[in-house]
């Protein structure tokens, strides 16, 4: 009986040991594989390929507030690329700039009528000091008035392929805020408005298209007029003690905001050992949060990827090497992907990924071949990249994605017209044979 008892209960032992295991196991898997961001809207994003890496409500309009500036400083790039400005072109300060700078509520930079400021002095002050002030002299000196500048805003935004945007304004500020200056075109009680992804792919165009944005936007601390501004941007290397917690190694921009309505939002930029990310966080519950959640993002893209060649060029899937060739001098032709398929992958997920072909029925007959006379590296199809996984955010942009072009690896002539010629014959006799063979056996 104390034998049955013992061995009893070191049956319970094991099995709720087991049930223990099954009940942490999962869960520690869980909390490790989990990326809470505390914020209304997020992304991540990698730079080199497009590739969406996080997204928590990142097609989510809602009001980025000073991360509209973004838009103001691609325009300014923009403009001085065409020769419309320079950076040593100067502007004076219209009644409305001036007004929203002497007001101080808008804690700006304090600007000065009847005085001359360059075109780098001002986008300084709004890449880096966020000053609404400046960014909307910017504005009037490109466009002529704000309202027309706000025009090219939302053009320009359909040229990049926002996919959920709308701007009001130059700033990122409420147009009820500029009172009776509120662009003319636009309601007075509106806000610009950005999803997390607009915003991500924003910042993608300006880093694509102007890198040395960058140099300006990682600039800790400039002069200005007579004295210091600072960035907001706290995960640079301040000298300040009580911002040296947010510092984060490889941050160079991009861009804070914030308003009542917006809350505190971010749009960062980081680059270690070659690779870059940008982030997005927006609607946080203060200004430390903010860039708290956005260290969180970037520790997962940094840590959590790894930046992997899955398919080389020239991939060719097992089984379906070759295609048949109608009327070529070669019954059939080699075929393979023209580019290799690089992302980044999550570590231990680098089988999770296949490719599948996607043939162009317009190139093929109706018995699946292809008619001659075939090129060399003429494009029949496309290979599909496909993630078995849970989660697949897809590409930020629509140039890049998870297909590439399917070729042949050599050419075929097509048949002179004797082969041809022999060979329909040839098909005629088979023909011929395989009915008379068919009506042989139908009379027995």
């Amino acid at each position: 009986m104390k034998h049955n008892f013992k061995k009893g209960l070191s049956f319970i032992l094991a099995v709720m040991v087991a049930v223990i295991t099954i009940m942490v196991q999962p869960f520690s898997t869980k909390a490790a594989e989990t990326l809470d961001i505390k914020a209304d809207s997020a992304i991540l994003v990698d730079v080199e390929t497009g590739k969406i890496l996080y997204s928590k409500n990142a097609d989510q309009a809602l009001p980025p507030a000073s991360m509209t500036k973004m838009m103001t400083e691609y325009l300014v790039w923009e403009a001085i690329e065409k020769g419309d400005i320079s950076w040593d072109t100067t502007t004076q300060i219209s009644d409305y700039p001036y007004s929203i700078s002497a007001n101080t509520s808008f804690s700006g930079v304090g600007l000065k009528q009847s005085q001359d400021y360059t075109v780098k002095d001002l986008y300084k002050a709004m890449a880096i000091n966020s000053d609404n002030a400046t960014t909307i002299a910017l504005a009037e000196l490109i466009a002529g008035s704000e309202g027309e500048f706000v025009k090219m805003m939302n053009k320009k935004g359909k040229e990049m392929g926002l996919p959920d945007f709308k701007f009001v304004n130059s700033t990122g500020l409420d147009n009820a805020s500029l009172g009776d200056n509120y662009p003319e075109g636009t309601d007075p009680n509106a806000t610009n408005l950005l999803s997390a992804e607009s915003a991500a792919l924003l910042a993608y165009k300006l880093i694509k298209d102007y890198p040395e944005a960058l140099d300006i936007s990682s600039i800790p601390v400039t002069d200005f007029d007579g004295q210091k501004i600072r960035n907001w941007n706290h995960m640079l290397p301040h000298d300040t003690t009580f911002l040296k917690q947010f510092f984060y190694e490889g941050v160079d921009g991009l861009k804070t905001g914030y308003t009542d309505l917006a809350g505190y939002c971010f749009t960062g930029s980081a680059e270690r050992n070659g690779n870059r990310l940008i982030s997005v966080v927006m609607k946080t519950g203060s200004e430390e949060e903010r860039f708290q959640e956005t260290a969180k993002l970037f520790d997962y893209g940094f840590s959590k990827f790894e930046t992997k060649e899955l398919f080389p060029e020239g991939y060719q899937l097992k089984d379906e090497t070759t295609l048949p060739v109608a009327k070529g001098k070669e019954e059939k032709v080699n075929i393979s992907t023209n580019k290799s398929v690089t992302i980044p992958v999550k570590s231990g997920q680098e089988k999770q990924y296949s490719i599948k072909y996607n043939l162009d029925k317009d190139k093929l007959n109706k018995e699946g071949e292809l008619l001659a006379p075939i090129k060399k590296g003429e494009k029949i199809g496309t290979a599909e990249v496909v993630f078995k996984g849970d989660k697949d955010y897809g590409y930020i942009t629509k140039d890049k994605g998870n297909t590439i072009d399917l070729v042949t690896n050599e050419a075929v002539e097509k048949s002179n017209w004797f082969m041809l010629t022999l060979g329909a014959i040839g098909d005629f006799f088979v023909d011929l044979f395989t009915t008379v063979v068919d009506w042989i056996k139908g009379l027995f």
